[in-house]
């Protein structure tokens, strides 16, 4: 091991390197964690380095990320490729392990700290040039063939793997990047060019990367713990802007370096104690006091507080705050109650200011001074919300709302201890709640006259003729026709169909209370004996009809197939009692009814009986299977549950109470698109796949408003509740997702960029072409529909890019737009990337908005905050497997 006069090593290092190479023999090296010790004897966070041992050469063609004291090596290694190169003034010692690791052969990482570098202004060159010379030097050998090793691994003869990490030009950018920080902690005005910055790839985590990489070169050249770092900016802040503003510049991307400059303070400011404030370029770090409320005006240019909320000497909390402009003490309190509601709060402090003590002159003259003033944050985002208002106000009026399908009464919803006929009398409130005039009522009314016998009927009853839809059909089939109904709204509606024809007469009956006429010819009975309240009911019902026939007369039955009945095959699952096979079944239990015929569909049946004569034997009945060919309207096909259901949501609402639900996150809806977004397109035949598992299962949806309710009250979710959302508002949406959604009764909320309403989706432009976006027609007609839509922002920013004024204009803008076009409050909001960090949160509150939607895998629960709420994304990659696995570890 090679050991500096000025370093030192652990007292155990030498036992403890040597054991891991005694238990590793094929390795030809160890390396341990070290660390910088700084001249006033603080040490700087450890530098740990398991990626040496996960890919020695890998990591060395890039970097150094060992001490030169931190190895033990064979000595026949350091032999093998000729000792240091001493050509080289710096760097000696990354060369060395580079070629050594060329060679091949295991590298032991040992996990311990046991290597200590002093800090010194002897430590590194005084010429940061030289030493960035050498390293380029050193990288780029890593990345060639390099004639001074004889005997190379064959996998690194022709140098590193450019797919591995960093490539040649980003390694050196880095490498760069941090002798510039050095330069930048001594007040070195040497600059990096354009072209080497603009090496530093642009990916979602270089914020992190560049910042973790300056405050590790600053706190060198600075000879200074991170801790002390904030203190000293007026020393380094300005060079260091400077710095990251010329990294924008080289990317042409301004917003992406206020990113990084955000990241770089909020990283100073994670290690400082606030024992005073600090002021850095944009971020500004103070302690607060409960009890000791400021009224605090940021420095120009500052926009975000970096904030230990405190009890006296005791940090409670850390808040990061966007500011708009001045604030004053009931900011605070506000702040602290809608943030921090969880503190243990100092006590006598109940969170008004004339708690406090202070006299309540001082306390309006406050309010005067901060609150309203016009440089106050609150008068700021007041005036902000106003031009948003006024801007949306003038935008171009929509063309006229497609109308949407409203919501029928769904009978299963309804009362049902107003008394039979004061229901039904509301439920016909609604004209043509059923829709009979739809394909699918007209083909099983064509059905029923399609049963009715040879010989014409000369006296008929129908049972709950409603509206007289089918009555005008039936009526020309027989000779004279009883229209019965219970609802005397259905009566007078009949009344009116019919008026023209001669041979109908009306009736109000309770056919469960009131006695059929006697010696009918016929009796027709449709949807509607499912609604008497259990099967003793219907039993007495259907001897009451099977009375009222003559013998040889018929009934004739239509009645759809429930799950109560049978929950393994299709069926609807309404809150009925039965459905058409029990009907059938206590109907074919009556000694003198007999079913001649029965035409049996997937979703229901038709059955003709006859009344026998007495001594009559039952004949053997003509059973016909036949296909739906009308298409079925999604009011009806809502309530379908194809192949049968695992669990029934009534039953599941009983029986079960859980403390969480699942928040299910979409993109798109679509067989095709660009390849490198395949994980945000989820096949449309998988959806309908996914949806249909929910449906079976049990599964039933609610929205944003009701979620947040329940997370308020801490009240357990009842059944199996989840939420379903779709970020974008793509198109494909209206086109692909929504009809099947609506087909197994769920709904949706969608997260909509409210500035390309009907435009494209541009964020995806650097993967091909962009999708389309619904436009605000369709977007109106789906809330009809029952559809919830919340706020994507405006233009779909990041929004850890974009300033604290900026910020909010993104979402008062987006939230006053979508209100105008709904004409409904608009509270729920996901942020496009996944960038929920508190300064958003706390500015959405402020915003109007009540529940935030992050990208955190895992389910929402009680105790989640209401704008901080996971979501588990749906990827196009998912087998149902996968998507039934990631549902039910949440049951």
């Amino acid at each position: 091991m090679f050991l500096d006069s000025d370093d030192w090593i652990d007292a155990q290092f030498l036992e403890k390197m040597n054991a891991a190479l005694d238990e590793n023999p094929s390795a030809i090296a160890a390396c341990c964690d070290h660390c910088r010790v700084m001249p006033d004897g603080g040490q700087r966070p450890r530098y740990r380095n398991a990626v040496v041992a996960a890919n020695p050469f890998e990591a060395f063609a890039r970097s150094c990320p060992v001490a030169v004291h931190g190895v033990l090596v064979k000595r026949s290694a350091v032999v093998g490729v000729g000792g240091f190169d001493a050509n080289l003034r710096t760097c000696e010692e990354w060369d060395l392990w580079q070629r050594i690791a060329r060679t091949g052969g295991n590298w032991i990482h040992v996990d311990e700290l046991l290597a200590y570098y002093w800090s010194s202004e002897h430590s590194l060159s005084g010429d940061v040039r030289q030493m960035l010379s050498d390293g380029t030097a050193v990288i780029a050998r890593g990345f060639s063939v390099d004639e001074r090793v004889a005997n190379p691994a064959e996998e690194h003869r022709n140098g590193a793997c450019v797919a591995f990490d960093r490539s040649q030009a980003s390694a050196h950018s880095y490498f760069a990047l941090w002798c510039r920080g050095i330069d930048c902690a001594r007040g070195n005005e040497n600059r990096l060019s354009r072209d080497v910055l603009g090496d530093i790839p642009q990916l979602v985590t270089a914020a992190d990367q560049i910042a973790f990489c300056l405050l590790d070169s600053i706190s060198v050249g600075a000879r200074a713990t991170p801790a002390r770092l904030a203190r000293r900016w007026q020393e380094f802040g300005a060079h260091v802007t400077e710095l990251i503003t010329a990294i924008g510049q080289a990317w042409n991307d301004p917003a992406e370096a206020r990113r990084i400059q955000y990241r770089f303070e909020r990283t100073l400011l994670d290690y400082d104690d606030l024992s005073a404030p600090r002021q850095l370029a944009l971020t500004m770090g103070l302690r607060v006091d409960l009890r000791q409320l400021p009224a605090f005006c940021p420095p120009q240019d500052v926009d975000r507080l970096y904030v230990y909320v405190c009890d006296g000497p005791q940090v409670l909390a850390l808040l990061d705050v966007g500011l708009l402009g001045a604030v004053d003490r009931e900011f605070w309190v506000t702040l602290v109650r809608g943030h921090l509601a969880h503190l243990p709060i100092p006590a006598g402090w109940n969170w008004r200011l004339r708690d406090l003590g202070w006299p309540t002159k001082l306390i309006k003259r406050v309010g005067q001074l901060v609150r309203s003033g016009p440089d106050s944050h609150e008068h700021r985002l007041r005036v902000l919300q106003e031009r948003m208002s006024n801007e949306v106000a003038s935008r171009p009026a929509l063309s006229e709302p497609v109308p949407g399908i409203g919501h029928s009464h769904a009978l299963e919803e309804g009362p049902r201890d107003l008394g039979r006929a004061l229901f039904w009398d509301r439920f016909f409130e609604t004209e043509d709640p059923w829709n009979y005039g739809s394909p699918y009522e007209q083909e099983k009314y064509r059905r029923q006259l399609d049963l009715l016998p040879a010989a014409r009927p000369e006296r008929a009853i129908e049972l709950a003729c409603a509206e007289g839809h089918f009555s005008r059909q039936l009526a020309s089939r027989v000779g004279h026709l009883l229209a019965s109904d219970i609802s005397s709204t259905a009566l007078d509606r009949a009344r009116l169909r019919c008026s023209d024809i001669r041979n109908v007469d009306f009736v109000k009956l309770d056919l469960s209370a009131d006695r059929l006429p006697d010696a009918m010819d016929l009796v027709c009975c449709s949807e509607v004996l499912y609604y008497l309240d259990d099967q003793t009911e219907l039993q007495r019902v259907a001897r009451g009809i099977a009375r009222a026939l003559r013998p040889g007369g018929h009934l004739i039955t239509a009645h759809s197939y429930v799950l109560q009945d049978d929950t393994s095959r299709t069926g609807f699952d309404w809150e009925s009692p039965y459905g058409a096979e029990t009907i059938a079944r206590v109907m074919a239990e009556l000694p003198e009814l007999a079913l001649e015929a029965s035409i049996q569909t997937e979703l229901y049946r038709l059955d003709r009986y006859r009344r026998l004569a007495p001594g009559e034997v039952k004949p053997d009945p003509q059973v016909r299977a036949a296909q739906i060919d009308a298409p079925i309207e999604r009011e009806v096909a809502r309530f379908v549950v194809r192949n049968g259901a695992v669990k029934r949501r009534s039953d599941v609402r009983q029986s079960e109470r859980r403390s969480h639900v699942p928040v299910l996150m979409y993109h798109r809806i679509a067989a095709d698109g660009p390849e490198q977004l395949a994980r945000y397109r989820v096949n449309p035949d998988d959806f309908a796949e996914q949806m249909l598992w929910l449906r079976r299962n049990g599964y039933h949806t609610i929205n944003s408003e009701q979620l947040a309710w329940f997370v308020a009250n801490n009240h357990p979710f009842e059944g199996r509740p989840l939420l379903i959302t779709f970020d974008d508002g793509y198109l494909d949406f209206a086109e692909q997702a929504w009809p099947v959604l609506k087909s197994n009764d769920l709904s949706a909320e969608v997260f909509i960029v409210t500035d390309l309403v009907g435009a494209r989706a541009e964020w995806d432009a650097s993967f091909g072409t962009p999708a389309p976006l619904m436009d605000a027609d369709r977007i109106i007609a789906l809330a009809g529909e029952g559809a919830m839509f919340g706020s994507h922002l405006a233009r779909h920013p990041r929004t850890d890019r974009l300033s604290s004024a900026e910020l909010a204009e993104e979402l008062l803008r987006s939230r006053i737009q979508l209100e105008t076009w709904l004409e409904r409050p608009t509270s729920s909001l996901a942020a496009p990337f996944g960038c929920t960090d508190q300064r958003f949160r706390i500015l959405a509150a402020e915003c109007g908005y009540k529940a935030v939607f992050n990208t955190v895998e895992r389910a929402a629960g009680l105790q989640d905050d209401l704008l901080d709420l996971p979501r588990i994304e749906v990827r196009g990659d998912h087998s149902l497997d996968a998507f039934v696995h990631c549902l039910e570890q949440y049951q």
